[in-house]
């Protein structure tokens, strides 16, 4: 399906650059399928931060990146 939008063309670039797009939609696609995957990524991120060890600031500042 087409639709025809007006797009900000340095926020596509830099969207582009972000993630490794080359064109508009490849760009435009990425970028939806990335928001429309953030709720999951926020659950997993909020189901480690109840970890222990990952909140607790004694066992993180003994931790190796």
């Amino acid at each position: 399906m087409r639709t025809v939008i007006d797009v900000n063309d340095e926020a596509l670039a830099a969207a582009a650059k972000v993630l490794g797009t080359t064109t508009k939609v490849a760009t435009i696609n990425r970028a939806l399928e990335e928001i429309a995957a953030r709720p999951e990524r926020m659950k997993l991120i909020d189901s480690l931060m109840e970890l222990e060890d990952l909140s607790n600031p004694e066992i993180m500042r003994g931790a190796r990146w």
